[in-house]
């Protein structure tokens, strides 16, 4: 990357950031007063709205677009979605490619002013993993409710984001959300890591690029096929990683 492009990188990455922070605060405090006057529905299609507004600003301030793949893979609701974790990105977009969904986030997220008020408006699901088997009956109690009710559920089973190439230790949380909900699993693997890497401010120019497996059923099977189910999500995630960064590379 010449200087000049640096900077200019810079310069957009910077743009972004400032609009990002002015339409955070717009949607979140919109999302957050409207938690006693408009419906839980209203809340997520304003949550959905900023989603879109982040897409599209990357796509114009950084030149960062993106293509999904198999979207004719999703089935019909209830199905939890099991996603690499790689960068902020699919953080920001898969509140809308996936809509409607509510996400397994940390519980101190829930504590930063606005954005944390409305994710708590919008019913995410904030646990404390510091309390172990707490956390998974928290985990159980609410992603089964937000089946139940014809939302997915996305879950990001490394728990922290990896930098490309690398894969993350996968925790079995979902798998046991959707083994007792009867759900199907929709495995996600995408290539954003290449593009805004983590802990990294500045981000390049290109396409990111999402791909939705095919869904694994979970009818039949029981808590001790957990294991197994793990192993195989994981190897079909990273499988596709791994197409998904060759070709971006």
């Amino acid at each position: 990357m010449s200087g000049w492009q640096l900077v200019k990188g810079w310069i957009r990455s910077g743009l972004f950031f400032a609009l990002l922070v002015a339409g955070t605060l717009v949607f979140g405090l919109l999302i957050s007063l409207g938690w006693p006057l408009v419906s839980l529905e209203r809340r997520r299609g304003w949550a959905a709205d900023w989603s879109r507004y982040c897409r599209r600003l990357l796509a114009v301030s950084c030149d960062l677009r993106e293509r999904v793949e198999g979207l004719e893979n999703l089935p019909a609701p209830p199905y939890v979605i099991v996603s690499k974790h790689q960068s902020a990105w699919e953080t920001l977009a898969f509140v809308s490619l996936f809509e409607p969904c509510v996400q397994v986030l940390k519980q101190s997220l829930t504590w930063i002013p606005v954005f944390g008020w409305a994710l708590r408006a919008t019913g995410q699901i904030a646990i404390d993993r510091s309390r172990g088997v707490a956390a998974l009956h928290r985990l159980h109690e609410h992603g089964k409710h937000q089946l139940e009710q014809g939302v997915a559920v996305l879950i990001f089973p490394e728990g922290t984001r990896s930098a490309p190439g690398v894969a993350g230790k996968y925790h079995p949380g979902g798998i046991s959300l959707a083994l007792a909900a009867g759900a199907s699993i929709v495995p996600v693997a995408h290539n954003a890591g290449s593009f805004w890497p983590r802990r990294s401010f500045l981000k390049k120019p290109g396409e990111i690029r999402v791909r939705i497996g095919t869904p694994i059923a979970t009818e039949g099977l029981s808590r001790a096929d957990r294991k197994a189910l793990v192993a195989r999500v994981e190897a079909t995630i990273e499988a596709m990683t791994a197409e998904l960064e060759t070709s971006s590379g």
